[in-house]
């Protein structure tokens, strides 16, 4: 580890996993609103814009429509696998990046490697934890994805009974690999980003631990960073995920149907050109420096926490 996590260091990787699930368990209380905007957003086949047939004709107006139509509730729709989503994810991408640097550390690579081991060690990571955590993201995006005027998941254990017994246990690892392939660079840039910027800070100001304000302003760029790289394969799980669900979604306009990654990809090119792999990013880089901010602030928080209850 760099210098800057020395405050960490009596920490194991309990404790490390424990941060990681109250980081990812705050954060997603507060951000999921952005969330669930973004979702719909990319959900959308027609145009984003004043399109007399489009649903959501912008980010104020899905705003707007979402609460007039559904409540506002439907801003925490899918909010129970949403936590769980997160802070299953936390847990072990934390408490793996922790461990991997520490080995880094132990064998003497930190020092000349450390971008590169910050970038290895948080794909690692990050691609570990979204194959364990992955159905409940199937689960939140469907319970986001359908409509109050066409109920077909009742909640947590509904949605996960349904979409076993009617399309079998694989289909809660749908999306997978475009998600596999967007999170390792994701996960990747965004530790390397936060290390890089969490560097700077910290020299600038000449500090020696990590501060709040610290972790605030490095986490929003790490995240600004890495969801602007990986966007496009993220809205194409998002549209791999609904499939089979065509049901549910039969108010929000024309329904898409891909048969896997390739064919998903290419649908989205010749339907809604290059633009289209780009529906709700402004929503999602708003979530993304909020959240990467939130993230890496709390994850510092809770590391400060455990610690005063162990060392006092």
């Amino acid at each position: 580890m760099d210098e800057t996590s020395n405050k960490v260091k009596k920490l194991n990787n309990f404790d490390y996993a424990l941060a990681g699930g109250g980081s990812g368990f705050i954060t997603r209380a507060l951000t999921q609103p952005l969330d669930v905007l973004k979702i719909r957003l990319q959900l959308q086949v027609e145009p984003i814009t004043g399109n007399a047939v489009s649903k959501y004709k912008s980010l104020h107006h899905a705003a707007g429509l979402i609460l007039q139509e559904e409540s506002i509730k439907a801003f925490w729709k899918g909010h129970v696998p949403a936590q769980l989503l997160s802070i299953s994810y936390g847990m072990i991408q934390f408490s793996t990046f922790e461990l991997l640097v520490n080995e880094a550390e132990l064998l003497n690579l930190n020092k000349n490697y450390s971008f590169f081991i910050n970038f290895l060690s948080g794909s690692i990571a990050g691609s570990v934890a979204t194959v364990v955590s992955f159905p409940f993201d199937v689960i939140r995006t469907r319970l986001v994805a359908q409509s109050e005027k066409k109920i077909i998941y009742k909640g947590l254990v509904h949605s996960c009974r349904d979409i076993f017994q009617n399309e079998g246990f694989l289909k809660f690892f749908r999306g997978l690999l475009p998600t596999i392939v967007q999170v390792a660079p994701h996960a990747g840039v965004q530790f390397m980003s936060y290390k890089l910027f969490n560097n700077l800070y910290t020299n600038l100001l000449s500090q020696n631990d990590v501060t709040l304000s610290n972790s605030l302003v490095s986490g929003s760029l790490a995240g600004l960073c890495s969801k602007t790289v990986i966007y496009p394969l993220d809205l194409v799980k998002k549209r791999m995920q609904i499939q089979g669900f065509e049901e549910g979604r039969t108010i929000f306009g024309k329904l898409f149907k891909c048969k896997g990654m390739i064919d998903a990809i290419s649908n989205v090119y010749k339907e809604e050109s290059f633009g289209g792999f780009y529906k709700g990013l402004s929503p999602s880089l708003l979530k993304a420096c909020i959240t990467s901010a939130m993230y890496f602030g709390t994850y510092e928080i809770c590391c400060d926490f455990i610690e005063f209850l162990k060392y006092t």
